[in-house]
């Protein structure tokens, strides 16, 4: 049980930081505006199904996934953890460009179905930083009888908690809009993307000292 609140407290925070669902919820409010509040609902709640399946494909299958090709663990933590790190940065130095951009691209699609999947859910909702971050969360788990199926639960937890999260924000984007302000958003959105470059230099110290333990070792 232990390893299960600890994986939730791994999974839950970095998926936040890198989702950020406050700052998606005004994209969504600005795509949606014009369609009536039964269409929106809908809307939101197919964009949190997509955004579960996408997170447990890359938690539960990640991993496979990268044996397959030959990518180690290692390498997944360098590269994922660069781009995590790169795109928080870019956040953190410019949110209103960065937000403004994802909705002049979401509003030119049209149809639920149409923007459900995508745009709004990949990838402006879990796009490859969140897969990045879903598949290097889920690569890191322990050996079968070391704890695997308690780190799964967490983890699965923790893409729960965050569909959750994704679900209610987008339902209610238009109080939240209300509620928070133009200088409310840039706020989180500076917060969040300042853990999301905190997330990313972590995971590049963890590949980066599976790369340098070993030539330590020898020396």
């Amino acid at each position: 049980m232990l390893e299960a609140v600890h994986a939730f407290l791994l999974g839950f925070p970095a998926l936040f930081s890198i989702i950020n669902p406050i700052s998606g919820g005004f994209i969504f409010r600005g795509v949606t505006a014009d369609r009536p509040p039964e269409a929106q609902a809908r809307l939101a709640r197919l964009v949190a199904l997509n955004s579960l399946c996408v997170m447990m494909g890359a938690l539960w299958a990640g991993s496979y996934v990268l044996a397959f090709f030959g990518i180690t663990l290692t390498a997944l933590r360098v590269a994922g953890g660069l781009v995590v790190a790169l795109s928080g940065w870019r956040l953190l130095n410019a949110p209103e460009t960065h937000e403004d951009r994802k909705q002049q691209q979401a509003a030119t699609a049209d149809g639920i179905e149409d923007i459900a999947l995508f745009p709004l859910t990949i990838p402006f909702t879990t796009g490859p930083g969140t897969i990045a971050v879903a598949v290097a969360l889920g690569a890191g788990h322990p050996r079968l009888f070391a704890g695997l199926g308690w780190f799964f639960l967490g983890m699965t937890g923790a893409a729960l908690a965050m569909t959750a999260v994704i679900w209610v924000t987008y339902s209610y984007a238009d109080r939240l809009t209300r509620m928070m302000g133009p200088t409310g958003t840039r706020t989180i959105t500076r917060i969040s993307a300042f853990l999301l470059l905190c997330i990313g230099v972590q995971i590049m110290i963890t590949g980066v000292g599976d790369v340098l333990r070993p030539l330590l070792v020898a020396r």
